[in-house]
C-alpha cells in the first residue's frame, strides 16, 4: 500500500507507549499498525509523541475576538459577578461594541484567531456572529469570508447568532434569516435573554421555524445565569424532540444548571440524552458551570469551549483547547489521570459529537484531522499545553 502522509514513531492514546504508524492517503487514514509497508511520498517522525485526533471548538464568538480594548470594564464585572445576577446586565453593557461594527476590521482580528487555531491544531470551530439590529451582518459576512480563507486549516461553522434576543430586539428575527441566505451554516439562540418565559418559547419557535425552512443545524446559548428558575433548556430540548432535529441541536453554557434541584437535573439530564442535544460547557469563562462530570458519566454529549478571546466577556484565550482543559482541570478539580483523559475526549471526539461532524476519530476510515505533540501521555500535554509539533487537516499538513 502506498501513502500520500505517513506518521511514524507515533504514540497512540491506550496503547502504552508502544510505537505506531499512522497510514493516510486523501483525507483519509488508512493504516494504523506498528509496521506499515508501503511507500510514502511524506513521512512524519513523531520521535515517540503524542498523536490524536485535532482539537475542536464547539462554541466561540468569533466575530467579537480582540475587541476588549473597545470596552470598559463594566460589562465584565456585572457578568462574571460571583453569582452570575449581573450576567444580562454585561450582556446588554457588551452590546455597545457593536455601534461601530464593521466587516474591515472584524475580518483583521478574526484571522488573527484563526492563525492561533492553526497554531494549537484547533481545526474545527462553531463560531458565532452577532446577527441583530446593532450589528446587522457585518459579522456574519466577516465569518462568511474567513470560513472561505481558512477552508483548508480550519473548518468554520457560522452560526448567526441574535445575541440581544429576538422578541426584545424586533428586526432581529429577518436579520438571521438573511444570514442563512447569505451563506451562515447554524441557526443560532439565546432565548434566556428574553423578559418572560413566554416570549423564550416564542425566540426558541421562530429560530427552529428558520432551522427547518434552510434545513439546517441550531444552536443556542442557554440559562447562562446564576438562576435556578430559568427553563430554556428544558424549552430547547422538548422543541428538538417535537421537531425531530436529534442530533442537530447545541447549547452552550447552561450555567444554572449548577443551581438545579436533584430531581429536576435528573429530568433535564434525560431529555438531553433523548434529544440528542449536545452541551458545550466553559467553565473558564464564568463561576458557574454546566455539570460537566455528570453529564459524561451519564453519556450526554457534552465538550468544552474556548467561548471567548480577548472581549468584553473574558480577557485571555489563545484557540488553544489543550489551555482550556488545563483550566477546567483545575476549576472543576479533574485532576487524576482518568479524569484527564476525559477532559481530553471533550476537546476531540466527544467535542465532535456534540456537534455531529463524523469520522473525527483516530481509526482506519477516520477523517485525517490529526495532531502530534511534543508529549507522550494526555496529563503531561494538558500539563504543558504546548502547540503541536505537527497539524494535519485533511491528511495534508498545514503545520510543522
Amino acid at each position: 500500500m502506498s501513502y500520500e502522509l505517513l506518521i511514524k514513531n507515533a504514540v497512540l492514546r491506550g496503547a502504552d507507549n508502544a510505537l505506531t504508524q499512522v497510514g493516510i492517503r486523501g483525507d483519509k487514514i488508512v493504516a494504523v499498525g506498528a509496521q506499515l509497508g508501503g511507500e510514502a511520498e511524506r513521512v512524519i517522525d513523531a520521535e515517540g509523541g503524542l498523536v490524536t485526533e485535532s482539537f475542536v471548538n464547539g462554541h466561540l464568538h468569533l466575530c467579537k475576538v480582540y475587541t476588549l480594548a473597545r470596552m470598559d470594564e463594566a460589562a465584565m464585572q456585572a457578568y462574571t459577578d460571583g453569582s452570575m445576577g449581573g450576567a444580562m446586565t454585561g450582556i446588554e453593557l457588551a452590546a455597545k461594541v457593536k455601534e461601530d461594527y464593521d466587516e474591515s476590521w472584524i475580518i483583521e482580528n478574526v484571522r488573527k484567531a484563526l492563525d492561533l487555531a492553526v497554531r494549537f491544531g484547533n481545526t474545527h470551530i462553531r463560531a458565532f456572529a452577532d446577527t441583530d439590529t446593532k450589528a446587522k451582518l457585518e459579522g456574519v459576512r466577516a465569518l462568511i469570508r474567513a470560513r472561505e480563507e481558512y477552508k483548508d486549516r480550519v473548518t468554520l461553522e457560522v452560526v448567526a447568532f441574535p445575541q440581544d434576543g429576538v422578541v426584545r430586539d424586533p428586526g432581529a428575527r429577518d436579520y438571521v434569516e438573511e444570514a442563512i441566505r447569505l451563506g451562515a451554516d447554524v441557526v443560532g439562540g439565546i432565548p434566556w435573554i428574553e423578559y418572560t418565559d413566554k416570549d423564550a418559547q416564542e425566540h426558541i419557535d421562530q429560530m427552529f421555524e428558520i432551522a427547518m425552512r434552510y434545513d439546517k443545524p441550531v444552536s443556542m446559548l442557554i440559562d447562562d445565569a446564576g438562576d435556578a428558575t430559568l427553563r430554556t433548556l428544558e424549552m430547547l430540548a422538548v422543541k428538538t424532540i417535537e421537531t425531530g432535529w436529534e442530533g442537530r441541536v447545541t447549547a452552550q453554557h447552561c450555567r444554572a444548571m449548577a443551581l438545579y434541584p436533584e430531581p429536576y437535573y435528573r429530568k433535564i439530564e434525560y431529555l438531553l440524552k433523548r434529544a440528542k442535544i449536545g452541551v458545550v460547557s466553559d467553565p473558564q469563562t464564568g463561576p458557574l458551570y454546566a455539570r460537566v462530570r455528570d453529564l459524561y458519566q451519564a453519556g450526554v454529549r457534552i465538550a468544552l469551549g474556548q467561548d471567548d478571546i480577548a472581549d468584553a466577556y473574558y480577557p485571555f484565550g489563545r484557540n488553544n483547547m489543550l489551555e482550556v482543559a488545563f483550566l477546567a482541570a483545575h476549576l472543576m478539580w479533574m485532576n487524576s489521570r482518568p479524569e484527564m483523559e476525559i477532559l481530553y475526549n471533550l476537546i476531540t471526539t466527544n467535542a465532535a459529537e456534540a456537534l455531529g461532524l463524523e469520522g473525527h476519530k483516530l481509526e482506519v476510515g477516520g477523517k485525517a484531522d490529526l495532531v502530534v505533540l511534543e508529549a507522550n501521555a494526555v496529563w503531561e500535554a494538558i500539563w504543558n499545553h504546548d502547540a503541536p509539533r505537527f497539524v494535519v487537516k485533511n491528511g495534508k499538513l498545514i503545520k510543522g
